[in-house]
């Protein structure tokens, strides 16, 4: 039986993946979020071999929990608590095939999409961008309603909102909806990396 989807997903991007602090801060964010932190391996220009080397730093940081975006192949070298897959990434099924104790997640933004990766058999959905994010600067925000909108047709589907997330919003997001939150600023480029995963931890509860 594996163990609640955690509500804090700290993600990864490629300059977070090659940072030389990467092991403290992972450590530091691991203690503020405990069994609630979910470390999410991803890097969409790093080789098989970065991502595999980054998840693996990341799975040692108890007790934080591994997920691994889009390669199912690291996925499947480390233990691994889930694998969160996106536009063009293999189906949902073929995820399931490989291991049915992963949470399988899917990444989403808009009504239509959540839908179909609902229908589809995915276990959670990662909805976004709900605000305006440096990271997808040429993607419209979706919003608190939109986020309301989603949550109530996907019936009971964990959300995970994603984009724009700071501590100081976790409360609105909760209260529109989402399940958990995830983030890649706000937590790894914290001064208080630990107190940053603490205080959107608790919110969240």
């Amino acid at each position: 039986m594996r163990p609640p989807l955690p509500r804090l997903h700290a993600i990864t991007d490629e300059r977070i993946a090659r940072r030389p602090d990467l092991d403290l801060i992972a450590t530091a964010l691991a203690m503020g979020g405990g069994t609630e932190l979910a470390f999410h391996a991803r890097g969409h220009t790093l080789t098989g071999l970065e991502q595999f080397e980054l998840a693996g730093r990341l799975a040692v940081r108890a007790p934080g929990r591994l997920f691994v975006n889009d390669r199912l192949d690291v996925a499947l070298a480390l233990p691994t608590a889930g694998v969160q897959l996106g536009h063009g990434s293999l189906p949902v099924s073929a995820a399931r095939a490989l291991n049915p104790l992963w949470w399988i997640g899917k990444s989403v933004h808009d009504l239509a999409e959540a839908e179909a990766a609902r229908t589809e058999g995915a276990d959670y959905l990662v909805v976004g961008p709900i605000f305006a994010t440096a990271s997808h600067p040429g993607r419209t925000a979706l919003g608190l309603q939109r986020l309301t909108a989603i949550a109530a047709a996907v019936d009971g589907l964990p959300v995970i909102a994603i984009g724009g997330i700071t501590a100081d919003r976790v409360r609105e997001v909760r209260n529109s909806g989402a399940y958990g939150v995830a983030a890649i600023r706000a937590l790894w480029d914290d001064v208080e990396p630990a107190e940053a995963a603490r205080r959107m931890r608790e919110w969240m509860l």
